[in-house]
């Protein structure tokens, strides 16, 4: 990594490992100016970049999974972040990857995930509530709204304990009930259904078909 110009880390949500990596890349990529980029999905961007000694250089630069199919960007700056760094991350992004950009302040879970894990948590405090099952909330909102699958389904997607990573990082920072976890999603990682990756989660990826775990 020392020649390089331009690293964007993308190990799990956990602050304390990224904030490791940000010092070690530190200590070992040379050029002053190098942008130092973190894929994170939630974690503030300026306890990454104090981690340095050139939060100037730190953005965060955060895709979408699966990279290969969904476009956005969101650029995320630091007060300490330089413009010329900003410039640098949007042209990669944009011109270099083809990617669309937004831009998000520096909060914890930026525009996407502020907005996306409310509608989670309430899909899931709905299940947990015995109100609906978790195949008629998938339905309703693929079919009512349009969406290209439903919220438990999406969490599968995701995995359930980067939603929960998540959720603690939203509820910490923004101190904000709607953002608290819920006991069954913490009951499912505590299992090891993480959704899709682990083949169970709010459904059960082990047939041919998935099925609703409960």
């Amino acid at each position: 990594m020392a020649d390089r110009r331009m690293v964007i880390e993308a190990v799990i949500e956990d602050e304390p490992l990224k904030t490791e990596v940000f010092r070690t890349l530190d200590r070992v990529v040379e050029a002053d100016d190098a942008i130092l980029a973190s894929n994170t999905s939630s974690i503030p961007i300026m306890k990454l970049g104090i981690a340095t000694q050139r939060p100037e250089n730190v953005v965060g630069i955060h895709f979408f999974n699966p990279v290969p199919v969904l476009k956005l960007v969101e650029l995320v700056t630091s007060l300490m972040t330089d413009e010329a760094t900003v410039t640098a991350a949007n042209h990669f992004a944009e011109d270099t990857l083809g990617q669309i950009v937004i831009r998000s302040q520096d909060r914890a879970g930026f525009v996407v995930n502020v907005l996306l894990i409310p509608y989670i948590l309430s899909a899931l405090r709905m299940m947990e509530s015995g109100f609906a099952t978790a195949e008629d909330i998938d339905h309703g909102m693929v079919e009512g709204c349009n969406h290209p699958m439903g919220p438990l389904e999406l969490a599968d997607f995701i995995g359930l304990d980067t939603c929960l990573a998540i959720m603690n990082v939203l509820h910490d920072g923004l101190a904000d009930t709607k953002y608290r976890p819920c006991p069954l999603l913490t009951k499912y990682v505590e299992a090891g259904w993480l959704g899709r990756k682990s083949q169970r989660g709010f459904y059960d990826y082990r047939g041919d078909v998935p099925v609703p775990t409960r």
